[in-house]
């Protein structure tokens, strides 16, 4: 029986939800972008996809260097799902190819 020691973690970027009154969030960490529009924000993290619902949602700001987004709208919802990113198949990465 063969022990997985060797196996190196995976370095993930430090990440942080700052939500201001329910109308603006900042996240850092985020790796890339897989969908959006006025009702639903779906990010990827090393975290989980990070799931954002509410009304009149618009993405502020976008820096792929430091990989933090600014969102603002009525925010309703803020949902961690637990399938972690295995492919580059976000909208960033269709933009850069």
């Amino acid at each position: 029986m063969t022990k997985m020691y060797d196996e190196k973690p995976k370095a993930q970027k430090p990440h942080n939800i700052i939500m201001e009154n329910r109308k603006m969030i900042t996240i850092s960490g985020v790796l890339d972008i897989d969908s959006f529009d006025e009702q639903n924000v779906v990010l990827f993290t090393d975290y989980g996809d990070l799931d954002i619902k509410g009304k009149n949602l618009h993405i502020n700001k976008l820096s792929v260097e430091s990989g933090e987004v600014n969102v603002e709208g009525e925010i309703y919802a803020i949902v961690y799902n637990d399938n972690i990113k295995t492919t580059n198949s976000g909208f960033l990465s269709k933009i850069f190819k």
